[in-house]
Protein backbone atom coordinates (compact mmCIF):
# COMPACT_ATOMS: atom_id res chain seq x y z
CA UNK A 1 0.00 0.00 0.00
CA UNK A 2 1.40 3.32 -0.87
CA UNK A 3 0.22 6.62 0.57
CA UNK A 4 -2.21 7.46 -2.10
CA UNK A 5 -4.24 4.46 -1.70
CA UNK A 6 -3.85 5.01 2.19
CA UNK A 7 -5.25 8.25 1.46
CA UNK A 8 -8.07 6.98 -1.13
CA UNK A 9 -9.23 4.11 1.78
CA UNK A 10 -8.97 6.82 4.55
CA UNK A 11 -11.69 9.01 2.81
CA UNK A 12 -13.67 5.96 1.91
CA UNK A 13 -13.87 5.62 6.13
CA UNK A 14 -14.68 8.90 6.98
CA UNK A 15 -17.20 9.08 4.11
CA UNK A 16 -19.12 5.93 4.69
CA UNK A 17 -19.10 5.17 8.55
CA UNK A 18 -21.35 7.50 9.21
CA UNK A 19 -23.41 7.38 6.19
CA UNK A 20 -26.27 5.31 6.18
CA UNK A 21 -24.63 3.45 2.67
CA UNK A 22 -22.71 0.30 4.66
CA UNK A 23 -18.29 1.31 4.88
CA UNK A 24 -18.28 -2.43 4.07
CA UNK A 25 -19.22 -2.34 0.61
CA UNK A 26 -17.40 0.84 -0.37
CA UNK A 27 -14.42 -0.77 1.11
CA UNK A 28 -14.74 -4.20 -1.21
CA UNK A 29 -14.80 -1.74 -4.07
CA UNK A 30 -12.31 0.44 -3.12
CA UNK A 31 -9.39 -2.05 -2.27
CA UNK A 32 -10.39 -4.79 -4.80
CA UNK A 33 -9.84 -2.56 -7.58
CA UNK A 34 -6.64 -0.44 -6.25
CA UNK A 35 -5.33 -4.36 -5.83
CA UNK A 36 -4.74 -4.36 -1.96
CA UNK A 37 -7.68 -6.38 -0.56
CA UNK A 38 -5.62 -9.15 -0.04
CA UNK A 39 -2.85 -7.76 2.15
CA UNK A 40 -2.52 -8.46 5.78
CA UNK A 41 -1.83 -4.66 6.11
CA UNK A 42 -4.72 -3.48 4.67
CA UNK A 43 -6.97 -5.28 6.26
CA UNK A 44 -5.20 -3.81 10.11
CA UNK A 45 -5.03 -0.13 8.35
CA UNK A 46 -9.27 -0.35 7.80
CA UNK A 47 -9.72 -1.61 10.99
CA UNK A 48 -6.96 0.88 12.67
CA UNK A 49 -8.62 3.99 11.01
CA UNK A 50 -11.68 3.68 12.57
CA UNK A 51 -10.31 4.85 15.48
CA UNK A 52 -9.83 8.40 13.52
CA UNK A 53 -13.53 8.01 12.52
CA UNK A 54 -14.73 7.48 16.47
CA UNK A 55 -12.21 10.72 17.45
CA UNK A 56 -14.17 13.00 14.92
CA UNK A 57 -17.62 12.14 16.47
CA UNK A 58 -15.76 12.89 20.28
CA UNK A 59 -14.56 16.12 18.77
CA UNK A 60 -18.08 17.32 17.44
CA UNK A 61 -19.78 16.58 20.34
CA UNK A 62 -17.50 16.22 23.49
CA UNK A 63 -20.19 18.86 24.85
CA UNK A 64 -22.78 16.24 25.12
CA UNK A 65 -20.43 13.41 26.83
CA UNK A 66 -20.17 15.58 29.71
CA UNK A 67 -23.57 16.36 30.02
CA UNK A 68 -24.96 13.32 32.49
CA UNK A 69 -24.18 10.15 33.81
CA UNK A 70 -27.77 8.81 32.64
CA UNK A 71 -25.91 9.62 28.85
CA UNK A 72 -23.20 6.80 29.33
CA UNK A 73 -25.78 4.32 31.12
CA UNK A 74 -28.48 4.72 27.77
CA UNK A 75 -25.32 4.77 25.13
CA UNK A 76 -24.33 1.42 27.58
CA UNK A 77 -27.88 -0.27 27.70
CA UNK A 78 -27.84 -0.03 24.09
CA UNK A 79 -24.41 -1.39 23.43
CA UNK A 80 -25.21 -4.57 25.03
CA UNK A 81 -27.31 -5.85 22.37
CA UNK A 82 -24.23 -5.81 20.49
CA UNK A 83 -22.25 -7.16 22.32
CA UNK A 84 -23.31 -9.93 23.38
CA UNK A 85 -24.32 -11.38 20.16
CA UNK A 86 -21.01 -10.34 18.61
CA UNK A 87 -19.24 -12.27 21.34
CA UNK A 88 -21.84 -15.51 20.91
CA UNK A 89 -22.13 -15.58 16.99
CA UNK A 90 -18.68 -14.13 15.86
CA UNK A 91 -17.48 -17.13 13.86
CA UNK A 92 -20.75 -17.31 11.78
CA UNK A 93 -20.66 -13.59 11.18
CA UNK A 94 -17.22 -14.06 9.96
CA UNK A 95 -18.73 -16.64 7.52
CA UNK A 96 -20.73 -14.11 6.50
CA UNK A 97 -17.88 -11.94 5.94
CA UNK A 98 -16.54 -14.48 2.96
CA UNK A 99 -19.72 -13.86 0.80
CA UNK A 100 -18.86 -10.70 -1.23
CA UNK A 101 -22.93 -11.69 -2.54
CA UNK A 102 -24.23 -11.00 0.79
CA UNK A 103 -22.72 -7.29 1.05
CA UNK A 104 -24.32 -6.62 -2.31
CA UNK A 105 -27.46 -7.97 -1.79
CA UNK A 106 -27.82 -6.69 1.55
CA UNK A 107 -26.76 -2.94 -0.11
CA UNK A 108 -29.66 -3.20 -2.54
CA UNK A 109 -32.67 -4.48 0.06
CA UNK A 110 -31.25 -1.97 2.46
CA UNK A 111 -31.59 0.47 -0.43
CA UNK A 112 -35.17 -0.30 -0.86
CA UNK A 113 -36.11 0.03 2.76
CA UNK A 114 -34.36 3.58 2.86
CA UNK A 115 -36.50 4.80 -0.26
CA UNK A 116 -39.59 3.61 1.55
CA UNK A 117 -39.05 4.69 4.93
CA UNK A 118 -39.35 8.38 4.97
CA UNK A 119 -42.88 7.95 3.72
CA UNK A 120 -43.45 5.59 6.84
CA UNK A 121 -42.93 7.89 9.35
CA UNK A 122 -44.02 10.70 7.40
CA UNK A 123 -46.96 13.18 9.84
CA UNK A 124 -45.70 10.78 13.11
CA UNK A 125 -45.16 12.54 16.40
CA UNK A 126 -41.76 12.25 17.92
CA UNK A 127 -39.99 12.71 21.44
CA UNK A 128 -36.50 14.23 22.57
CA UNK A 129 -35.59 11.93 25.57
CA UNK A 130 -34.47 8.30 25.23
CA UNK A 131 -35.82 6.12 27.77
CA UNK A 132 -33.81 3.24 29.04
CA UNK A 133 -36.37 0.60 26.47
CA UNK A 134 -35.52 2.59 24.16
CA UNK A 135 -31.84 2.41 23.80
CA UNK A 136 -32.18 -0.98 24.12
CA UNK A 137 -34.35 -1.42 21.21
CA UNK A 138 -32.05 0.97 19.12
CA UNK A 139 -29.27 -1.08 20.17
CA UNK A 140 -30.93 -4.28 19.38
CA UNK A 141 -31.68 -2.80 15.67
CA UNK A 142 -27.78 -1.68 15.61
CA UNK A 143 -27.32 -5.91 15.77
CA UNK A 144 -28.76 -6.43 12.26
CA UNK A 145 -25.93 -4.44 11.07
CA UNK A 146 -23.19 -7.37 11.88
CA UNK A 147 -25.27 -8.92 8.03
CA UNK A 148 -21.97 -7.32 6.25
CA UNK A 149 -23.57 -4.63 3.84
CA UNK A 150 -26.56 -3.62 6.49
CA UNK A 151 -25.21 -0.38 7.55
CA UNK A 152 -24.89 0.40 11.66
CA UNK A 153 -25.57 4.15 11.26
CA UNK A 154 -28.72 3.14 9.13
CA UNK A 155 -30.13 0.25 11.01
CA UNK A 156 -29.42 2.26 14.38
CA UNK A 157 -31.42 5.44 13.31
CA UNK A 158 -34.19 3.50 12.07
CA UNK A 159 -34.20 1.91 15.47
CA UNK A 160 -34.03 5.48 16.60
CA UNK A 161 -37.00 6.71 14.73
CA UNK A 162 -39.18 3.74 15.73
CA UNK A 163 -38.80 4.89 19.57
CA UNK A 164 -40.31 7.91 18.22
CA UNK A 165 -37.09 10.30 18.03
CA UNK A 166 -36.69 12.44 14.93
CA UNK A 167 -34.04 12.10 12.29
CA UNK A 168 -31.80 14.45 13.95
CA UNK A 169 -31.92 12.86 17.37
CA UNK A 170 -31.81 9.60 15.54
CA UNK A 171 -28.90 10.10 13.74
CA UNK A 172 -27.02 11.90 16.85
CA UNK A 173 -27.60 8.64 18.94
CA UNK A 174 -26.55 6.44 16.15
CA UNK A 175 -23.22 8.68 16.24
CA UNK A 176 -22.66 8.06 20.05
CA UNK A 177 -23.24 4.94 19.93
CA UNK A 178 -21.23 4.07 17.48
CA UNK A 179 -18.08 5.15 19.87
CA UNK A 180 -18.16 2.35 22.39
CA UNK A 181 -19.20 -0.05 19.41
CA UNK A 182 -16.74 0.21 17.07
CA UNK A 183 -13.77 0.50 19.56
CA UNK A 184 -14.81 -2.63 21.33
CA UNK A 185 -14.69 -4.05 17.37
CA UNK A 186 -11.68 -2.60 15.97
CA UNK A 187 -10.36 -3.35 19.37
CA UNK A 188 -11.04 -6.91 19.19
CA UNK A 189 -9.83 -6.51 16.21
CA UNK A 190 -6.78 -5.73 16.50
CA UNK A 191 -5.89 -7.86 19.74
CA UNK A 192 -7.02 -11.20 17.32
CA UNK A 193 -4.08 -10.04 15.11
CA UNK A 194 -1.80 -9.41 17.88
CA UNK A 195 -1.96 -12.75 19.27
CA UNK A 196 -1.45 -14.00 15.61
CA UNK A 197 1.52 -11.48 15.48
CA UNK A 198 0.83 -9.86 12.39
CA UNK A 199 0.46 -6.64 14.84
CA UNK A 200 4.25 -5.21 13.84
CA UNK A 201 5.09 -2.62 11.71
CA UNK A 202 7.70 -1.02 9.49
CA UNK A 203 8.47 2.42 9.94
CA UNK A 204 6.73 3.23 6.35
CA UNK A 205 3.48 1.38 7.32
CA UNK A 206 3.48 3.44 10.74
CA UNK A 207 3.05 6.71 8.71
CA UNK A 208 0.54 5.07 6.78
CA UNK A 209 -1.35 4.43 9.35
CA UNK A 210 -1.13 8.25 11.20
CA UNK A 211 -1.96 9.61 7.95
CA UNK A 212 -5.04 7.07 7.41
CA UNK A 213 -6.32 8.41 11.00
CA UNK A 214 -6.17 11.94 10.34
CA UNK A 215 -7.84 11.56 6.83
CA UNK A 216 -10.49 9.56 8.18
CA UNK A 217 -11.03 11.52 11.17
CA UNK A 218 -11.44 15.48 8.99
CA UNK A 219 -13.32 13.56 6.59
CA UNK A 220 -15.65 11.93 8.96
CA UNK A 221 -16.06 15.43 10.60
CA UNK A 222 -17.37 16.91 7.26
CA UNK A 223 -19.37 13.68 6.15
CA UNK A 224 -20.98 14.18 9.52
CA UNK A 225 -22.12 17.94 9.25
CA UNK A 226 -23.22 17.19 6.04
CA UNK A 227 -24.95 14.20 6.98
CA UNK A 228 -27.47 15.84 10.02
CA UNK A 229 -28.44 18.85 7.56
CA UNK A 230 -28.89 16.57 4.46
CA UNK A 231 -30.98 14.17 6.61
CA UNK A 232 -33.55 16.97 7.64
CA UNK A 233 -34.11 18.16 4.70
CA UNK A 234 -34.21 15.85 2.36
CA UNK A 235 -34.42 12.17 4.19
CA UNK A 236 -33.05 9.36 3.21
CA UNK A 237 -34.30 8.30 -0.22
CA UNK A 238 -31.22 9.61 -1.92
CA UNK A 239 -29.27 7.19 0.31
CA UNK A 240 -31.59 4.36 -0.83
CA UNK A 241 -31.10 4.76 -4.30
CA UNK A 242 -27.20 5.64 -4.07
CA UNK A 243 -27.07 1.93 -1.80
CA UNK A 244 -29.04 0.18 -5.00
CA UNK A 245 -26.15 1.67 -7.50
CA UNK A 246 -23.25 0.23 -5.44
CA UNK A 247 -25.12 -3.06 -4.59
CA UNK A 248 -25.47 -3.62 -8.05
CA UNK A 249 -22.36 -2.28 -9.23
CA UNK A 250 -21.37 -4.98 -6.55
CA UNK A 251 -22.63 -7.98 -8.63
CA UNK A 252 -21.74 -6.61 -12.32
CA UNK A 253 -18.10 -6.56 -10.91
CA UNK A 254 -18.15 -10.11 -9.58
CA UNK A 255 -20.36 -11.44 -12.58
CA UNK A 256 -17.65 -9.62 -14.66
CA UNK A 257 -14.67 -11.52 -13.25
CA UNK A 258 -13.47 -9.23 -10.54
CA UNK A 259 -12.41 -11.27 -7.70
CA UNK A 260 -13.82 -8.93 -4.98
CA UNK A 261 -12.24 -9.36 -1.37
CA UNK A 262 -13.46 -8.54 2.25
CA UNK A 263 -11.11 -7.10 4.00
Amino acid sequence: MDIFQAIILAIIEGITEYLPISSTGHMIIGSSLMGISELEFTKIFEVNIQFGAILSVLVLYWKRFFQSVQFYTKLLTAFIPAMIIGFLLNDFIDSLLESVLVVAISMVLGGVILIFIDKYFENKATKENISYPDALKIGLFQCIAMIPGVSRSAASIIGGMFQGLSRKDSAEFSFFLAVPTMFAASAYKLLKSYKAGSLTFSTEELQLLLVGNVVAFIVAMLAIKFFIGFLQKYGFKVFGYYRIIVGLIIIGLVAAGFDLKIV
